[in-house]
């Protein structure tokens, strides 16, 4: 048994979304100044959502304006904060790990809004996913950080619990304007820290204003589109499930550009992350979350 045809293409469309949100690891690595995560963040987003809603000029009424700028901190501004603070702390590979665990909150979370009892096979997806990213990123070398972890959790448990009450509330807005809301207040929040934890750079080269550019459309605009769209189709768990692409599309260019090797538990870990995603879609068929 297949999703239909319908389906297919949102999921395929919401797939690439953590593939292009993988490339943008790459590109502010290798493009952007370093010591201005918040402010690379914050400007990353801002101008996105500045966009969307000149694009598409639709207001939250009644009790979605306080639901949307909820799901704008939950979704952008504190996960964004801690994605960077566990980054800052911890190895990349690591904080990567914990943040796997996003499909199994997820989970958790929508069998205890929606008084459900967790499928088996959707379970052992999750986890299967996460020993296969474990796999791909774990570094015995690595250094653990009891504050970067709780971070790197708390970021994940923000954005799950976002992405279910995303699909449980059903914000009457179109997605454009409904992922432009949630990109300009998460940005508004995470300014204040940029500004007071940061200091701008003196100036930008060409190389740093490309990068930045597709930071914003590509990383922001179309990434945050799909990947709403997809929470608005699809059942929220297989959504995040789609996650795990992110760190599989991060290792596929750092070995395409950068002559970074692949091993063989590496090359296992893609095969259990795969295995995982279709689990997950399985599972998912005759569910709703």
């Amino acid at each position: 048994m297949s999703l239909p045809e319908s389906k297919l293409r949102f999921l395929v469309a919401a797939a690439c979304a953590p593939i292009i949100w993988g490339s943008t690891y790459f590109v502010t690595s290798q493009f952007m100044p370093s010591n201005i995560p918040l402010t690379i963040a914050a400007m990353r987003v801002l101008p996105a959502g500045v966009l969307l809603l000149l694009w598409q000029r639709n207001i939250p009424r009644g009790g979605d304006v306080l639901r949307v700028a909820l799901l704008g901190v939950l979704n952008i501004g504190f996960f964004q904060a801690m994605l960077f603070v566990s980054a800052y702390r911890l190895p990349g590979g690591l904080a990567s790990i914990l943040n796997a665990t996003q499909p199994l909150m997820v989970l958790l979370l929508s069998s205890c809004m929606n008084h459900r009892p967790i499928r088996r096979l959707a379970w052992q997806s999750a986890v299967l996913g996460i020993v296969g990213i474990l796999l791909l990123l774990w570094s015995p070398h690595a250094k653990v950080d009891a504050s970067g972890m709780a971070a790197a959790l708390a970021g994940a448990a923000s954005m799950a619990t976002g992405t279910i009450l995303a699909k449980r509330w059903q914000i009457k807005l179109p997605v454009l304007a409904f992922t432009g809301w949630q990109l300009l207040l998460g940005g508004l929040c995470l300014l204040p820290a940029a500004l007071w934890l940061e200091t701008l750079p003196a100036a930008l080269t060409t190389t740093n204003i490309l990068a930045h550019l597709y930071l914003t459309l590509f990383g922001a605009v179309i990434a945050y589109v799909l990947f709403f769209t997809g929470v608005a189709r699809l059942p929220a768990a297989l959504v995040s499930s789609l996650g795990l692409l992110g760190p599989i599309s991060a290792v596929l260019l750092g070995w395409g550009f950068l002559d970074q090797t692949l091993q063989g538990r590496q090359l296992l870990g893609f095969a259990l992350v795969l295995l995982s995603l279709m689990g997950m879609q399985k599972a998912m068929l005759n569910s709703s979350s």
